[in-house]
C-alpha cells in the first residue's frame, strides 16, 4: 500500500475546466507533491508540430466515430445499453478501450477551441457509454454480452481494469477541458465499484488481484488528482505493489515475475511494463516514495542502455510484443509497437517532472520525432502498428497488425486512437516551471507560459525546428522586480551550439550548462531576446558492438531525426546490397516538394558485387573475400517518420559500411 502522504491539490498537468490550452494550469505534481517541476501550458502556433496536430485535428480525430462504428465498437455499447439487437462484434475483450481513447483524444481536441461537430460526436458517445454502464458501475461489453455477465474470472487476459483505466483517463480529460461531469460520473462510479471489489487479503474485499494489462493504476492517480479522493490513490498503490507476487502466474510477460521495487531490468510485454512504470512514477510523485522513485530511475536507465532502438522504439519480439535480452535489437524483426513509443513518452515525461533531469526529455524528443511519429501517415488516415528499422527486398507482408505497410485500421486497433490522444494533448509535454523559472523541454513555434509566485511569465518562440537549429525566444511577460531562470535543454545529440543573450554570446565552452540544461538567470523584461543555435550537421551513428544485428553498420541522423533509405528513391535495384561510403561527405538538401516538405541527407555509396544465387547461401570463410565495390551511387536518406508514405518497397535505417 502507498505510504502516508499529505493531501495534494486535485489537479495534475493539464488545463482545468473551462480553460483552453493557453489558459491557466491548475496546481500539478510540482505544487504540493514531490516533483521537481510542474508542467505548464504551451500554445503551438506554427511549424512542424502545429502542422502534425492540424492533421490530427482535421483528419484523424474526426474520422474516429465512423471507424469505431464500422469496427463494431459502438454497436457493442448499444447492445449493452439495450438500444440495439444483434451479435457482439470484435475479436478481443478490450474493444471498449478504443472508444475511450478516442474520447480522450476528442476531449483534448475540444480544449483547443470550439468544434460543434466534434462536440456533438462526443456528447452522443458519452451518452452511449453511460447507458451501457450497469447499475453497480461495472462496464465491459465483452463480458456483459459474451460471458453472461461473468466478471473478473480471467484477469490475466480480460483487460477489464485496463478498459476502466482508459475510461477514467477520457473522463478526466473531458472534465478538464469542458467542465462537464457526465463522463466523470461514469468513471467515478466504475472506480468506486472496483474499489469495493479489489483489495489486499486483509481488506475484507472479495478479490486480491491485478489486471494482466496495467493501465488503471495511472488512471486512478489522475482521478485522485481531479477529485481529491484519496481512496483512488490508495487503490492505485495497491495494484502497483501486487504485481510480481504470482497473482497472474508469475510470468515476466505481464510483469508478475518480480515485484517492481526489486526489479533490475525491464522485461515482458513492453506496453504493459511501461504503463506500470508510469503509474509507479506517479505514485512516487504524489506520496514521496523514494523506493519507487529509485526503481523507476533504475529501470529507465537499464531500458535506455540496452533495450532501446535508435528511433526510441521499444520491443524486440513480435511474439508476446516484448522486450528481448540486453542488446537484442533486431532490424527487420523489430516490433517497436506504436503504443510502446507512446508509453515511453508518457513515462519519461513523468520522470522529467519528478527529477528535473533533461535526459528524460532527450528520450522524449527522440521518440516523438521518430518511433512515435512514424506510426501515423502524413495524411493522418493510415497507421503502423509495428515500426521496423528495415524492410527487406522482396518482403512478403503478413498484413494485419504485423504489417510493415500502412493500414486504415486494425483488428486490434489500440494504436490509432492512442496516437490521436497523444497528439491532441502534445502541448502538455513541452515545458515546465519551478520556483526559479521556466524550462523549455521541446522546441516549437508558440508561447510558453508559466507562473512565478502568482506573476505570469510568458516566452514566445519562433523556429523552423527540426529542419533548422535556430530558436529565437522573446520574453513577452515577466515580473519586473525579481530575477528568474530561463532553462533551455541542450539535446544530447548536439555537438556544438551558440546562444546570444542580449549582446552576450556563449558557446559550449563557456555556456552555463548543467545536467543538460542551459540556465540563463537575470531580471528579464518584456522584449528581451535569446537566440539559441543548435548545430545541425548530419552525422553517422554506430551502435554498441554488442548489438549483433547492426555490427559493421552506421545510421544517418540530423538534429533529432533518424534517417532511412527507401527503395523509391533508389531506382535500379533494392537496398539489401547497399553500402555507404563513410569517408564521403554528408550533404543536406531541403525538399519542400517531398513528403510534405523535408530535409534530405545525401551520402555516397555503392552496391556490392555479390555472387550469383546458388543452391546454398553459405561458403567457406577462407573464400569469403570482400567483393570489389560497384559503381558509386548517390544515397538519398529521408526522415524515418516519413517512410511508407509513397510506394511500397524496401527500407533500411542501418547501412553496412563494407
Amino acid at each position: 500500500m502507498p505510504r502516508p502522504h499529505s493531501t495534494v491539490p486535485s489537479s495534475p498537468a493539464f488545463p482545468g475546466p473551462g480553460h483552453d490550452s493557453t489558459g491557466p494550469v491548475r496546481p500539478g505534481p510540482g505544487a504540493g507533491a514531490h516533483a521537481t517541476l510542474t508542467p505548464v501550458a504551451v500554445e503551438l502556433r506554427d511549424g512542424f508540430w502545429a502542422v502534425r496536430r492540424q492533421v490530427n485535428a482535421r483528419t484523424s480525430v474526426p474520422q474516429g466515430p465512423d471507424l469505431l462504428e464500422s469496427a463494431g465498437n459502438l454497436h457493442n455499447l448499444r447492445l449493452a445499453a439495450g438500444a440495439a439487437e444483434g451479435e457482439f462484434q470484435g475479436a478481443y475483450p478490450f474493444v471498449d478501450s478504443d472508444v475511450y481513447k478516442w474520447l480522450e483524444a476528442a476531449a483534448w481536441q475540444l480544449g483547443q477551441g470550439e468544434d460543434e461537430a466534434l462536440a456533438a460526436d462526443v456528447d452522443r458517445i458519452v451518452a452511449l457509454v453511460a447507458a451501457a454502464q450497469q447499475d453497480d458501475g461495472y462496464l465491459n461489453t465483452w463480458f456483459q454480452l459474451r460471458k453472461g455477465g461473468e466478471r473478473y474470472k480471467e484477469l490475466r487476459w480480460s483487460h477489464e481494469l485496463y478498459c476502466a483505466g482508459h475510461l477514467i483517463q477520457a473522463a478526466v480529460a473531458h472534465h478538464r477541458t469542458t467542465g462537464r461531469a457526465e463522463l466523470l460520473d461514469v468513471a467515478r462510479k466504475f472506480a468506486d465499484h472496483v474499489d469495493s471489489v479489489f483489495g489486499p487479503p486483509d481488506s475484507g474485499k472479495p478479490i486480491d488481484g491485478i489486471d494482466g494489462h496495467p493501465e488503471i493504476e495511472t488512471a486512478l492517480v489522475e482521478l485522485y488528482r481531479e477529485t481529491g479522493e484519496r481512496r483512488y490513490l490508495e487503490l492505485a498503490g495497491y495494484f502497483v505493489d501486487r504485481f510480481g507476487h504470482g497473482l497472474l502466474g508469475g510470468e515476466a510477460y505481464c510483469q508478475d515475475r518480480v515485484p517492481l521495487r526489486e526489479a533490475t531490468d525491464v522485461e515482458g510485454h513492453a506496453v504493459r511494463q511501461l504503463y506500470l512504470l508510469a503509474a509507479a512514477t506517479d505514485l512516487a510523485t504524489e506520496i514521496g516514495d523514494e523506493e519507487l522513485r529509485a526503481a523507476a530511475e533504475r529501470l529507465w536507465t537499464a531500458m535506455t542502455a540496452a533495450k532501446t532502438h535508435l528511433t526510441g522504439g521499444l520491443g524486440a519480439h513480435h511474439d508476446e510484443e516484448d522486450f528481448g535480452d540486453p542488446y537484442e535489437l533486431p532490424n527487420e524483426r523489430a516490433y517497436c509497437e506504436t503504443c510502446a513509443a507512446i508509453a515511453s513518452i508518457q513515462w519519461s515525461w513523468r520522470l522529467a517532472l519528478l527529477t528535473g533531469s533533461a535526459r528524460y526529455s532527450d528520450l522524449i524528443e527522440r521518440t516523438l520525432f521518430n518511433g512515435f511519429l512514424a506510426g501515423v501517415s502524413l495524411d493522418g488516415e493510415r497507421w503502423l502498428y509495428v515500426n521496423p528499422l528495415q524492410v527487406r527486398d522482396g518482403h512478403t507482408d503478413p498484413g494485419g497488425d504485423q504489417s510493415a505497410r500502412r493500414t486504415r485500421w486494425f483488428r486490434c486497433a489500440c494504436c490509432p486512437p492512442n496516437v490521436m490522444r497523444l497528439m491532441a494533448s502534445l502541448e502538455h509535454y513541452l515545458a515546465s516551471a519551478d520556483a526559479d523559472g521556466l524550462q523549455i523541454h521541446q522546441y516549437a513555434t508558440g508561447r510558453y507560459s508559466g507562473d512565478l509566485g502568482g506573476t505570469p511569465v510568458v516566452v514566445g518562440a519562433e523556429t523552423d525546428y527540426p529542419w533548422q537549429g535556430t530558436i529565437a525566444l522573446t520574453v513577452e511577460e515577466s515580473p519586473a522586480d525579481r530575477p528568474w531562470t530561463l532553462s533551455l535543454r541542450i539535446p544530447q545529440w548536439c555537438r556544438d551550439f551558440r546562444v546570444r543573450v542580449g549582446k552576450t554570446v556563449y558557446d559550449r565552452t563557456d555556456a552555463p550548462v548543467t545536467d543538460g540544461w542551459l540556465r540563463l538567470e537575470r531580471t528579464w523584461a518584456p522584449g528581451d531576446q535569446v537566440v539559441l543555435d543548435l548545430g545541425m550537421e548530419p552525422r553517422l551513428t554506430a551502435a554498441d558492438p554488442r548489438v549483433d544485428a547492426v555490427r559493421g553498420c552506421v545510421a544517418i541522423e540530423r538534429g533529432p531525426l533518424v534517417y532511412c533509405l527507401e527503395q523509391v528513391d533508389h531506382p535500379g535495384g533494392g537496398l539489401d546490397d547497399m553500402v555507404i561510403d563513410t569517408t564521403g561527405p554528408l550533404a543536406v538538401k531541403h525538399r519542400p516538394d517531398l513528403l510534405g516538405g523535408v530535409t534530405t541527407v545525401i551520402a555516397a555509396g555503392h552496391r556490392r558485387r555479390l555472387p550469383e544465387t546458388g543452391w546454398w547461401p553459405y561458403r567457406s570463410a577462407e573464400d569469403a573475400e570482400e567483393p570489389p565495390p560497384g559503381a558509386p551511387i548517390e544515397l538519398t536518406a529521408v526522415p524515418y517518420y516519413a517512410w511508407a508514405n509513397r510506394r511500397d518497397g524496401s527500407m533500411r535505417v542501418w547501412l553496412p559500411t563494407s
